[in-house]
Formats: structure tokens, C-alpha cells, sequence
């Protein structure tokens, strides 16, 4: 059976501008939010989960690779997508969780997680085992030494290979090589400049990768890398977006053009323009990682519905108001480990970030336990009370042109859904996914 991806990459490298992106994000509005609009598209949909939300141990999230499957399959099944075009992905796949471990251990725990990963039917494999363990040598101030990366990466591979065979699954997975710089989830320090990737350090990284994959008896599995991560030059910071420019990676572009099967794969596109997303796409860069951006949307729309209930509780005395900005701010302060790291400055300015930041590190603490209580409190007391027109209007001017021209009911989860996929369609309008519409569709005329 033919693995949709392929599909994807093999009509890219014909010279069709289409591409895919990759929903990284286990927030549950999200994932819904993206199910839907590939339904509308008709399309494939690739969801993804990183080794730090989801691993053996459950990650962040709480979730094991078995787990967050079965979470994202009952979603499809309950909006009736069809199976065979979902694509389960993982991200970073490799021992950065352990890397405070000696590398024996991380890379046994790593093992372990691709071992997850594979099993659970997971058939896009980013492996990446670019960082330093605490008793590897070296200048940390420089990446790990790429013949190190290339010989943990194959072992790694050879567990998934290992362990799709035993399966006995007929789509065989697909690897993913290379990392980005920053670290993901956006960058920690403010931006000033940001170096696009050298054709040069391409060029040895598949030469490395090839020979050691190849010497370890991969030559099958190295068929089947179908991307490499790179920094075309996009990134985002608490406060600052580095846009696509793409003069800068022209060389990067020409570079993949010459690659047979092999794309480029890029993280951070997050909050890019849509015409950016485009150009990158037609330059090659033709898997696009969002994450920040969709729970970002999330976010806007959680405060935006607060500000209706607390509003509407003026006039219909609702009882009791959810609070749930305040509770959730509440909880990152108690626990700061998710955002210490990334939010510097004064009290007020760190306060400030916390609900407003690019990197939206608020993202982590919707699923504790209080603040899911409070959201669920919000979309209650809103079901209860539907808001007059005039507040949606004033709160979310775009999905109330939709709810009066009948597209979009007045109902609080609805509406956290709509915000969100103005995010998805960006994403699949510059992938070549999305399906043909009016685009006054929802304006009151």
C-alpha cells in the first residue's frame, strides 16, 4: 500500500506546488478544530506529537503514543473522517527528554519511545538525536558532532524497522532527519538575526547519514527518507516574527531540487504570513510544522469568550463566573517550570506574557485539572446564557458575520473551533489542500 505522504512528495518533485502541514499540537479544541477542516478539504491530515507531550512515561500531556492514537481516532471517528487519510506523526523522536542522562541511558529510553511510536502505528518518524547527553565531549556551544547524530539516528532507525516488521503493517514508516535551531517552541532570547541553514551543512549531513545508514544495512529505510529539517530563516520570540525571505534561501531551494524523494521539512512557520507559507511551499520547504499558532488561536478565543461571560453576568447574573483567565494564571505561577525559562523582565511584563506571548507557553496548563474545570465552567455558563449577537460582534467580528449569514451557530465550542481553523486554512490554502470555496463565504451581504 502507498503511504499518502508519498503521494505528496512525488507530485512536489514533478513540480507541483503542494505540500502538507503538520498539526503539532495535542490540545483537544485543536485537534477537533483540524479534523473538521480536512473533512471540508477532503484532504489528508498529518497530526503530530513530540517526545517531550508524548512518550512511554506520558509525557506533559499525561499521554503514551497508544493513548494519544486512540485520543486523535475517536475524534475522526466521531466527525466521520475518513481513516485512511489520518497520518500520525512523531516529532523529535530521540533522547532530549533523558539528555541530563549518560547517552547509554537517554538512547535506551529513546529506543524504547520510537519502539511506542511505531508500534502504535505511528508512520512518520522524525528522528533526531542532535543533542548533547551529559557525558558526551564536546563544545556545547557547537551542534554534536554529526557522525555521533548519524550513528544514534541509524540505531534508533533500526528499532522502528525492527519493530514495523514484526507488525506486519503494509505502509512501511517514513523517516525524517535533522533539527532546527532554536530549540523548538520558539526561540527563548530575543531575535536579532537568524542564520538559514548552509547548503554546505546539508550536503555533509546526507553524506554522513547516507554512508552510515548504508554501512548498517539501511539501505531500504534510506529509501524512505522523505524530508530533512532546516532553518530557512523563520522563527518566532515572546514578541517578534522573523518572516520567510526568500532571497535568503534560494541556495537551500536549488540545493533540494537535486535530491531525489527528499524534501525540506520546516518547524516555527508559526504566525508566518500566508503568502509566506505559499513561497515557502513552492521553494520546497514542503512539510510545515504549526503548533504555538493554532493554540495561540485557542487562547485568543478562551479570552475573548471570558470577556462576553463577564459582560453578559452583568445582565443575566450568571452564577458562578468560570474566572478562568484568572485561575489559569493562577496555575502558572504556582508552576512556573513550563514558562520560567522563556518570560524574563519585571513582574508586570512576565504577567503580560503569560497571557499574551507569542511562544504561548500558556498552552501547558489547560489540562490541569482546576483550569479545565473553569473552561468547562466558561462554556456552560455561555451554552446557558447564548450571548447577544452585539457581544459576539464586538469579541469575534469574524464569526459573527458567520452566525448571522447562518454558517456558524451561536454555541461556544463552534465558535473556538472557527477561530482556530482560521489558522488550518491559511495552512491548507498554501499547501495546495484546500478545498475551493467562496471567499465571501459568511459575509452579511
Amino acid at each position: 500500500m502507498h503511504h499518502p505522504l508519498l503521494e505528496i512528495i512525488e507530485s512536489h518533485k514533478q513540480g507541483k506546488p503542494v505540500g502538507i502541514y503538520s498539526v503539532c499540537s495535542a490540545n483537544l479544541f485543536v485537534l477537533n478544530a483540524s479534523v473538521i477542516q480536512a473533512k471540508y478539504d477532503d484532504s489528508y491530515l498529518l497530526i503530530e506529537a513530540t517526545c517531550n507531550q508524548v512518550n512511554q512515561y506520558g509525557g506533559y500531556t499525561g499521554q503514551t503514543p497508544e493513548e494519544f492514537q486512540k485520543s486523535v481516532y475517536s475524534i475522526i471517528n466521531f466527525w466521520g473522517y475518513k481513516k485512511e487519510n489520518i497520518i500520525l506523526g512523531g516529532d523529535h523522536l530521540g533522547p532530549n527528554p533523558w539528555k541530563d542522562e549518560p547517552a547509554k541511558d537517554a538512547m535506551e529510553k529513546a529506543g524504547e519511545l520510537v519502539q511506542n511510536y511505531v508500534a502504535s502505528g505511528f508512520t512518520k518518524i522524525h528522528l533526531d538525536t542532535s543533542m548533547y547527553c551529559r557525558d558526551d565531549i564536546g563544545d556545547r556551544t557547537e551542534p554534536l558532532d554529526t557522525e555521533i547524530v548519524a550513528s544514534r539516528t541509524a540505531k534508533l532507525c533500526w528499532i522502528a524497522e525492527k519493530t514495523w516488521k514484526n507488525l506486519d503493517k503494509k505502509i512501511p514508516p517514513l523517516y525524517v532527519i535533522g533539527t532546527e535551531v532554536p530549540i523548538p517552541g520558539g526561540a527563548q532570547e530575543p531575535l536579532s538575526q537568524l542564520d538559514v541553514t548552509s547548503v554546505e551543512d546539508i550536503r555533509k549531513t546526507i553524506e554522513i547519514f547516507e554512508y552510515t545508514f548504508k554501512k548498517e544495512k539501511l539501505e531500504d529505510a534510506w529509501s524512505r527518507i522523505i524530508a530533512m529539517v532546516v532553518q530557512p530563516g523563520v522563527e518566532f520570540s515572546n514578541k517578534q516574527i522573523i518572516n520567510y525571505k526568500r532571497d535568503k534561501a534560494e541556495q537551500l531551494s536549488r540545493f533540494i531540487e537535486k535530491v531525489p524523494n527528499m524534501v525540506f521539512e520546516v518547524h516555527s512557520t508559526d504566525f508566518q504570513k500566508p503568502s509566506a507559507l505559499k513561497q515557502l511551499v513552492e521553494d520546497h520547504f514542503a512539510i510545515l510544522k504549526v503548533g504555538p499558532a493554532l493554540t495561540f488561536a485557542f487562547r485568543e478565543a478562551i479570552i475573548a469568550l471570558s470577556f462576553i461571560e463577564d459582560e453578559w453576568s452583568k445582565v443575566k447574573r450568571i452564577n458562578p463566573l468560570s474566572k478562568v483567565i484568572q485561575i489559569v494564571d493562577k496555575e502558572m505561577k504556582e508552576n512556573p517550570q513550563y514558562w520560567e525559562k522563556y518570560y524574563h523582565g519585571n513582574e508586570r511584563e512576565k504577567a503580560f506574557l503569560r497571557k499574551y506571548s507569542y511562544s504561548d507557553r500558556i498552552r501547558y496548563y489547560w489540562q490541569q485539572p482546576n483550569v479545565k474545570d473553569a473552561l468547562a465552567q466558561l462554556l456552560e455558563n455561555l451554552k446557558q446564557y447564548p450571548p447577544p449577537l452585539t457581544l459576539i460582534s464586538q469579541y469575534f467580528p469574524v464569526q459573527y458575520q458567520k452566525i448571522r449569514n447562518g454558517k456558524l451557530g451561536n454555541d461556544p465550542i463552534n465558535i473556538i473551533y472557527d477561530k482556530i481553523k482560521e489558522i488550518l486554512i491559511d495552512y491548507s490554502q498554501a499547501t495546495g489542500q484546500l478545498k475551493q470555496l467562496d471567499l465571501r463565504e459568511g459575509i452579511v451581504s
